[in-house]
C-alpha cells in the first residue's frame, strides 16, 4: 500500500507563489509567479516550417496508417533488464497474431542477444510471408556490415538507418558540421546499398530515419532525406521508408504536424516514399502528435504496445488504435482480448501497465461516482432494449454515457464498469447488484439500499465488492434476526378476485389462519393481515425471474399505520416471493 505524502507543511522544498501576477491577468485568476527557475528554458527562435497552405486541420482520419511495431527494438532497449529470447519471442508471437505486418525485431549491432534473436527468426523460419521485420542501425560502418550479417539467409527485410542531425547533436555530440553530417549519411546509404546489392536471395528495402528531425532545421531536414532517398532509388516499386521522429518531444503537436505537412509537400519522390513518424511522448502528447501528422500526410506511425521506451516512452499504439476503432475506422489490428496483450506486455518488458492507462488499464472502464454511474446503467439498459429489438448487436450502434467502446468488443466483462465505494449513488449500487445478481429493484428501493450502502462505506473509506452489497441487501430485507410474521403455509385461489389463505406464525411463536381477497396476490395478503390486527396496504408491487428462472424475486412497497416501507424476497415461486416480501416489509416496521 502507498504511503500518504507528508501535509504540505512539512515538505521543505515547496515555496507556494508569492510573486507578481502577469500585467493581463484577469481579476478571476488569483494565481502568482512562482520561484521555478522558468527562464533556464527559454529557447531562441528556430527555423520552423512555414505553415502558409496548411491542410491538416481540416482532415479526418478515415482509415489506419501502418502500424510499425518498435516493441523488439525501441522499447527493448529503454527496459533495465532487456528481452531475453524467450520473452521477445512471446513479444513477436503476440505483434504476429494481433495483424502488425511491420515489426522492428532488433538492433542486432548491439549485442550478442539482439543477433541472436535476428537469426532465430530467420533460421526457424518463424517470419509469416507477408510480414516485413526491419534491423536498427546506427551510421557507422562497422555497426552496417554486422546489421547485414545479422539477416543473411532471411527471405525479406527492411535496414533501418538512423543518425541525428539536430543542430545541438552536430555541435556537442559529433563536433561536425552540416556538410560532414551530410556526408556521413550518403557514405553509410551508400555502403547500404552496396551490402544489399551482394545480399543473395534477400529481398531488401531500406528505412532513414534523421534521428532528432523535429529540432533540426527544416530545410537540411529535407536536404538530407531526398538525398538519401536519392541515392537509394526510391520509387513506387520500392519505396523507401523515411521516418521522421521527435526524438525528444519539445512542441505542441501542431508544429510536428506542420513540420510533416511541409515535408510531404516538399520531398522529392513523394511518390517512392512512405512517410513515417516515430513520437515520443515527453510532453505527454504523443497520441495527439500521432493523429496530427497522419492528417498532415505521414503514411506510417512507429510506436510500442502501451507507449513503453525512452524516458517518457513512445507513442502507445493500442491507444491509437483503439481511437481510430472508436470512431467507427477499422484499426486492422486485433486487440479484442486486451488483457491477454496487457499480459504478454507486462510479461515481456516487466513493466505494469498503469490503472488509468488509455483502454488498457484495470481502471478504465469503472465509474465509482454516483451521477456516472446512474448514466451507465442507463445507457447500457436502452442499448440492450435497441439489441432486444433488433436482435443483432453489431448492428446496433453504441452510445453509453462515460463508455466511448463497448467493454466487450476489447475482452472485458461489465462486471467491472461499475465499482462501489462512498462517492457512489443508487444507480451503481442497482447496477452492480443486478449485473451481479439478476436483481433488478424498483427505484425507492435503490435510494435506500444506497443510503445505508454509503453509510457503511463512508464508515470503512473501503470500495463494495458485489458479494459486500449482497450482503446489505441481504440483511436489510431478506434476513430478519426477530420477524414479526413467518409465512408457514399458503393457498391461493382465482376468480374474479385473488383470494389468500395462509397460516402464519407470530414472534410469540403462536400460528394463525389468515385470509384475505384483492385484485392481486400482495393486495390480497394484505388484506388477510387485517386478521393479525395490521393495517396493510399495498402501494408497488415488482417481480422477476432470477437467473435461468428457478428462483423469483419481489420487491414491494406497503403503508404500515401510514408509514411506508420496502419488503423484498427470494422464493421459488412468484407467489412465494410476493407473499414473503410483504412479510419482509411488516418485519421490517416491527424491527
Amino acid at each position: 500500500m502507498t504511503e500518504a505524502p507528508p501535509s504540505p507543511h512539512t515538505v521543505p522544498g515547496l515555496r507556494t507563489p508569492l510573486g507578481p501576477r502577469h500585467a493581463d491577468q484577469p481579476w478571476w485568476n488569483a494565481q502568482r509567479g512562482s520561484a521555478m527557475p522558468y527562464g533556464r528554458y527559454a529557447r531562441p527562435a528556430r527555423p520552423q516550417a512555414d505553415p502558409t497552405g496548411r491542410t491538416w486541420p481540416s482532415n479526418s482520419l478515415v482509415k489506419a496508417p501502418l502500424w510499425a511495431s518498435v516493441d523488439l527494438r525501441d522499447g527493448n532497449q529503454a527496459l533495465s533488464s532487456p528481452m531475453d529470447v524467450e520473452r521477445k519471442s512471446r513479444m513477436f508471437d503476440l505483434l504476429v497474431r494481433m495483424g502488425f505486418k511491420d515489426i522492428e525485431v532488433g538492433y542486432p549491432s548491439a549485442g550478442d542477444a539482439e543477433f541472436s534473436f535476428v537469426r532465430t527468426l530467420i533460421e526457424q523460419d518463424r517470419i509469416p510471408d507477408d510480414v516485413t521485420v526491419s534491423v536498427f542501425t546506427p551510421a557507422r560502418p562497422e555497426l552496417i556490415d554486422r546489421t547485414f550479417e545479422s539477416i543473411e539467409g532471411a527471405d525479406r527485410a527492411m535496414v533501418h538507418l538512423c543518425h541525428a542531425t539536430a543542430c545541438l547533436w552536430r555541435d556537442v555530440v559529433f563536433g561536425m558540421t552540416q556538410d560532414e553530417v551530410r556526408r556521413m549519411a550518403l557514405d553509410s546509404a551508400g555502403q547500404v546499398a552496396r551490402r544489399a546489392d551482394a545480399a543473395k536471395g534477400t529481398q531488401l528495402r531500406f528505412q532513414y530515419s534523421p534521428e532528432t528531425f523535429n529540432v533540426t532545421e527544416p530545410e537540411f531536414a529535407l536536404g538530407i532525406s531526398d538525398a538519401v532517398t536519392s541515392l537509394w532509388d526510391a520509387s513506387p516499386e520500392r519505396p523507401v521508408t523515411l521516418n521522421l521522429p521527435t526524438t525528444v518531444e519539445t512542441d505542441s503537436p501542431n508544429v510536428f504536424a506542420d513540420q510533416i505537412e511541409w515535408m510531404h509537400r516538399h520531398l522529392d519522390r513523394r511518390d517512392g516514399i512512405i512517410l513515417s513518424v516515430h513520437p515520443h511522448n515527453d510532453r505527454g502528447t504523443a497520441v495527439a502528435s500521432a493523429e496530427l501528422a497522419v492528417l498532415a500526410g505521414a503514411d506510417r506511425i512507429e510506436g510500442t504496445l502501451f507507449g513503453n521506451g525512452e524516458r517518457t516512452g513512445n507513442v502507445c499504439l493500442v491507444t491509437l488504435a483503439l481511437n481510430l476503432f472508436s470512431q467507427g475506422v477499422d484499426p486492422q489490428l486485433d486487440l479484442s482480448d486486451l488483457d491477454e496483450i496487457r499480459r504478454t506486455a507486462e510479461y515481456a518488458t516487466r513493466l505494469p501497465v498503469p490503472p488509468r492507462h488509455p483502454y488498457g488499464g484495470d481502471l478504465v472502464h469503472t465509474a465509482f461516482s454516483g451521477t456516472h454511474q446512474d448514466a451507465i446503467a442507463k445507457g447500457l439498459a436502452a442499448t440492450d432494449r435497441r439489441i432486444a429489438e433488433t436482435g443483432d448487436a453489431r448492428a446496433v450502434p453504441w452510445n453509453v454515457p462515460y463508455l466511448p467502446i463497448d467493454p466487450k468488443d476489447i475482452g472485458r466483462s461489465y462486471e467491472s464498469v461499475v465499482r462501489v465505494n462512498s462517492q457512489s449513488g443508487k444507480g451503481g449500487v442497482a447496477h452492480v447488484l443486478k449485473t451481479a445478481y439478476g436483481l433488478d429493484l424498483p427505484r425507492g428501493m435503490r435510494v435506500e439500499l444506497a443510503r445505508e450502502v454509503q453509510r457503511i462505506a463512508d464508515g470503512d473509506g473501503a470500495e463494495l465488492t458485489p458479494a459486500d452489497l449482497r450482503a446489505v441487501f441481504t440483511r436489510m430485507y431478506l434476513d430478519c434476526a426477530q420477524p414479526a410474521l413467518l409465512l408457514k403455509e399458503f393457498e391461493i385461489s382465482r376468480g374474479p378476485r385473488v383470494t389468500v389463505d395462509a397460516l402464519v406464525a407470530h414472534a410469540a411463536g403462536r400460528a394463525t389462519r389468515l385470509t384475505g381477497s384483492g385484485p392481486e396476490v400482495p393486495s390480497a395478503y394484505a388484506a388477510a393481515l387485517a386478521g393479525a390486527g395490521l393495517t396493510v396496504e399495498v402501494t408497488e408491487a415488482h417481480g422477476h425471474p432470477v437467473g435461468a428462472g428457478t428462483r423469483y424475486a419481489a420487491y414491494v412497497r406497503i403503508t404500515l399505520d401510514g408509514t411506508p416501507w420496502y419488503g423484498a424476497a427470494l422464493a421459488d415461486t412468484e407467489e412465494e416471493a410476493h407473499l414473503s416480501a410483504v412479510n419482509s416489509a411488516v418485519n421490517r416496521a416491527h424491527t
